[in-house]
């Protein structure tokens, strides 16, 4: 059977990650909004991230990179979100599974979400000079979400029967705390290096 017409599904447990992991990610957008807008308007965040002056959302949210189509990136953030929500409930509502082209389509995204994740993170180290604390929980989220997407769709065989393929996403799963765990110290490393983040709070 080709991997066009053959259906694939998550286990459970991943499928409630990926609701949890995109609600998580929509309630942070949601307040990242509300603080956007605060910084407009003047008015008060539902929950403030002004930490220290390293640690705040301000510079961020009304830099080029925070509006990166002319708007709030935490607009992009709560309609792309609901991805994985969806991606999840489906898992666990379809017992025949999904065609793969559905879970590449998917992957596609949440990869495109990682790769955005660590080009703000390069930005607001290096250019802004500040950390939003609501932006470092969307990325504590994503980068997991992504690898757990990655390893199931490759073992699975979503990308092709490849015995290589197959053996790659087994390791990604296999090694997923720690594959996670070094992408978060590279990132807390740089901004430490650069910023001094420690010492400013």
């Amino acid at each position: 059977m080709s991997t066009d017409v053959a259906a694939y599904r998550p286990a459970r447990g991943m499928a409630i990650w990926w609701i949890v992991a995109g609600l998580a990610g929509w309630t942070v957008s949601f307040l990242l909004y509300h603080e956007y807008i605060g910084q407009l308007s003047g008015g008060d965040a539902l929950i403030s991230c002004n930490i220290s002056p390293v640690v705040t959302c301000g510079p961020n949210l009304l830099s080029p990179g925070g509006n990166l189509l002319g708007f709030s990136n935490s607009i992009i953030g709560m309609v792309l979100f609901t991805g994985p929500v969806f991606a999840g409930a489906a898992a666990l509502a379809g017992p025949e599974g999904l065609r793969a082209w559905f879970w590449r389509t998917y992957a596609v995204f949440v990869t495109g979400a990682f790769l955005l994740v660590h080009f703000f993170a390069y930005r607001s180290v290096f250019e802004y000079s500040s950390l939003c604390p609501w932006c470092m929980i969307i990325w504590l989220v994503t980068i997991p979400l992504f690898f757990t997407v990655l390893g199931w769709t490759l073992r699975a065989g979503v990308w092709g029967d490849a015995p290589p393929a197959q053996a790659v996403g087994e390791k990604i799963l296999s090694w997923l705390p720690l594959i996670v765990l070094v992408d978060y110290l590279a990132i807390a490393l740089a901004a430490q290096l650069r910023l001094d983040v420690i010492g400013s709070l």
